[in-house]
């Protein structure tokens, strides 16, 4: 066991994976040279090859569409982009051929690749750089979706998703690249695809979040345990497929749920969650469900951000809101 923070467990991660399988590669731009502009695949070049980890130019498309023949034609590519904000220009290559393949080849072709994409925002970039489009691509059928919000999960998670034989979007929260440390085992292992986690058990109310919001809601469980609210923290980390057992079952124990996320909220996952919830767990509520979010606005600039993001303020008040009739 090592203690790494989430972005030194990816970087072994991809270390890992490049080591032991000569069909995986990574790229992406500044992902050789630079080592990536969070300096994930740092000393990644050196250690495996130019024809291993491959500097692109700045196409977002065409560095989608290449791993996707890639993929295709046998390999397993990894294939970064920058930041969220710039996924757009290669959503096409996504949503019509990465997601379609195996069922427009009827299960003869599929795409075994990873798409890593950091997001979200925290961190003074504003704009185009700070985006929590989550939803977007849990919309798109053919797709595995996943984000870590410890290293144990960055190492594993990103294991397993370049093990799929089907297309991983791999979301890697920046707020937490190095703010959050744990213990990671140096050996290979796998987080499974379509498992949540419960990081805080609790029989209250059950506080749903993914990715960075994780940490703040972390710390508003133990603000609320001090005034008496025993609160359950789920991180859904797979947000497709999901684990219905582990989030629904949380809701049903508890009768309360409070869901968070950055994203804005307006057709955010969190009305996913919520809509499931009221299917499948309405004669267990004791209280409407709850959400946290962004705002319906472009992403702020740096002086903003703080009104933006949900504060653990703001997810103690809706938690204690929902123990009104309690």
């Amino acid at each position: 066991m090592s203690e790494r923070t989430l972005a030194q467990a990816i970087t072994a991660g991809l270390d890992e994976a490049l080591a032991s399988d000569p069909s995986v590669m990574l790229l992406g731009e500044d992902v050789g040279v630079t080592g990536g502009v969070f300096r994930i695949s740092d000393g990644l070049l050196e250690r495996h090859g130019a024809d291993r980890v491959v500097d692109t130019p700045v196409a977002e498309s065409g560095i989608v569409g290449a791993a996707f023949g890639l993929a295709v034609g046998g390999m397993r590519p990894i294939a970064e982009i920058q930041f969220m904000g710039f996924s757009t220009p290669g959503y096409d290559q996504v949503v019509n051929h990465v997601a379609r393949i195996r069922h427009r080849s009827r299960h003869r072709f599929t795409a075994p690749l990873v798409l890593r994409i950091p997001y979200g925002g925290g961190f003074g970039a504003a704009e185009h750089h700070s985006e929590s489009w989550e939803a977007i691509y849990a919309h798109t059928p053919g797709l595995v979706v996943v984000t870590p919000s410890t290293p144990h999960d960055g190492k594993g998670l990103l294991a397993a998703s370049v093990a799929s034989n089907d297309p991983v979007v791999f979301l890697e929260p920046i707020r937490l690249y190095r703010s959050v440390k744990g213990q990671v085992p140096d050996e290979r292992y796998e987080v499974p695809l379509g498992t949540a986690a419960v990081r805080r058990e609790g029989r209250d109310v059950s506080l749903l979040t993914w990715g960075a919001m994780t940490k703040e809601v972390r710390q508003a469980a133990e603000v609320l345990a001090g005034q008496g609210i025993d609160a359950e923290v789920v991180d859904v980390r797979s947000l497709v497929p999901l684990d219905e057992e582990t989030v629904l079952g949380s809701v049903a124990k508890t009768g309360r749920a409070v869901i968070v996320h950055e994203a804005p909220r307006t057709a955010g996952f969190g009305a996913e969650l919520a809509a499931r919830i009221g299917e499948t767990c309405l004669y267990d509520l004791l209280a409407p469900v709850q959400r946290v979010t962004g705002w319906d606005t472009v992403f702020p600039l740096k002086r903003g951000e703080h009104h933006y993001l949900p504060s653990v303020d703001r997810i103690v008040a809706a938690a204690v809101d929902t123990m009104a009739d309690a």
